[in-house]
């Protein structure tokens, strides 16, 4: 899709980043207080893997002996198998659990503290619908009842940053993801080349003097298109096809490699980048799913290699983003007689930056046993994924209007960031007297292989 932009389009994106667009019909009407006015927190970049990923052989429980026996022929070998070729093996991370080979990219960032897994994470939906799930867990709600307004979005419209370019948040790619959609415009965009006023050097000037003239007054609207025409200028002076990231950082060549790299690019330029939400599919595996080679081992390097370079191309910025890695549900323990796996329920959260309380599995290990497992046999959920993005929100992007972003749910910040200087004191989820405070839970305990919860005892 081209971006270039007319006169005509420009005007009618001006007046929509201005408030001038109609709310859709299908959209409930969210009674936000006024926005909450803080200065800008991290970069958020959110990574959803498309068709529900196999964190059992992502993340590996390898000192869980059913992991084995339910998994003869995918199952990824332990770190000390004599027998299996090195590069076959799990990348051993605490004594318990360990990396898939493929992953092998995101040691240094592990080894650096900046790459934290939430295991056995996700959401409370047991349809194992894609569609179902996918919509759900982007709302950030329980079920249909919840607003229909991405939970991106509502964070955007409750937190005044007094920052209005159009490209505060962004999606790469033809859509803009649902987690994105609510009042704050969001630009969907599959190339930062393709952003920019049309027409040969001379008329370019033209219209730039003329829509500078047009916008030279005080209103709203006028601030608006003198903050997207800087933004068009900035990224004009972009090069993608030239630009070299830093510290030898090499993308994946792929279309999720590209969109990092776009990432990167747009964080560097100071464009007014807050979001970024970018998709990779291709995870649903029910047939030849492979193991430490095959299917899923190329996503999975897509996946790695593409971190790794982003992580090491923004680590001068590490400390203001935040990267999170999530999928809308895991896949059953037993492998399948095709070779793949079946659609499951836990799944797994990554977190990777500068302010990531990093190089741990955080959560509360459920086991593998068949008494531990759900439904018709797969990983139990322990920790909500919501109780990870609140904390993303309120820690990192200094929203506190958890109620808000999440309606109806109060989270259990399960501690996997450390706190911004910015960051303000969440506010208290409503309720009525009749309702029931919140859960509490104990606070999780450094395990003897690094694992911030309770599991079995591992053979570390």
């Amino acid at each position: 899709m081209n971006l270039t932009l007319a006169r005509r389009d420009f005007l009618r994106s001006a007046a929509t980043l201005a408030g001038a667009a109609a709310w859709p019909a299908w959209m409930p009407r969210l009674a936000f207080a006024p926005a909450q006015t803080a200065p800008r927190g991290d970069v958020l970049v959110v990574v959803f893997l498309r068709g529900a990923a196999d964190v059992l052989n992502m993340v590996v429980p390898h000192g869980e002996a059913a992991y084995y026996a339910a998994r003869p022929l995918l199952g990824i070998p332990r770190p000390d198998h004599a027998s299996a070729p090195k590069a076959a093996r799990t990348l051993d991370l605490d004594g318990f659990f360990g990396l898939h080979p493929a992953l092998g990219g995101l040691l240094p960032a592990w080894q650096a503290g900046h790459l934290a897994i939430v295991h056995a994470c996700g959401a409370p939906d047991e349809s194992r619908s894609h569609f179902r799930a996918m919509e759900l867990m982007e709302r950030g709600v329980e079920d249909e009842r919840g607003p229909a307004s991405g939970w991106i979005g509502r964070h955007l419209a409750t937190l005044n940053t007094d920052n209005r370019s159009p490209l505060r948040a962004i999606g790469l790619g033809p859509l803009t993801p649902r987690s994105l959609t609510g009042a704050v415009p969001a630009a969907a965009l599959r190339s930062i080349g393709d952003f920019h006023l049309g027409g040969d050097a001379r008329r370019l000037e033209h219209m730039r003097a003329a829509l500078s003239a047009l916008y030279a007054g005080a209103g709203p609207l006028e601030v608006v298109g003198r903050e997207t025409l800087a933004t068009l200028r900035a990224l004009e002076g972009l090069d993608p096809a030239g630009y070299r990231p830093a510290r030898d950082a090499r993308y994946p060549e792929s279309e999720f490699g590209l969109s990092l790299k776009q990432v990167a690019q747009l964080v560097k330029a100071e464009v007014g980048l807050e979001v970024a939400a970018v998709d990779l599919g291709g995870w649903d595996t029910h047939f030849a799913q492979g193991g430490s080679e095959g299917l899923m081992a190329g996503l999975l390097r897509d996946l790695g290699d593409g971190l790794a370079a982003l992580h090491a191309d923004l680590f001068d910025h590490a400390d203001r983003l935040t990267v999170v890695v999530m999928s809308e549900f895991g896949r059953r323990l037993t492998e399948n007689a095709s070779l793949g796996t079946d659609h499951g329920h836990g799944s797994a959260l990554f977190l990777l930056g500068g302010q990531v309380v990093g190089g741990q599995v955080h959560g509360r290990w459920p086991g593998l046993a068949e008494g531990q497992l759900v439904g018709p046999g797969d990983l139990a959920v322990t920790t909500d994924y919501r109780d990870v993005l609140a904390e993303v929100c309120l820690k990192r992007l200094n929203n506190p209007r958890l109620d808000e972003v999440f309606p109806g749910y109060a989270p259990n910040l399960p501690g996997v960031l450390r706190t911004a200087p910015w960051t303000a004191t969440a506010r208290p989820r409503r309720r009525s007297p009749a309702e029931p405070g919140p859960k509490t839970t104990p606070q999780p305990r450094q395990g003897r292989c690094g694992f911030r919860g309770t599991y079995p005892r591992p053979p570390c």
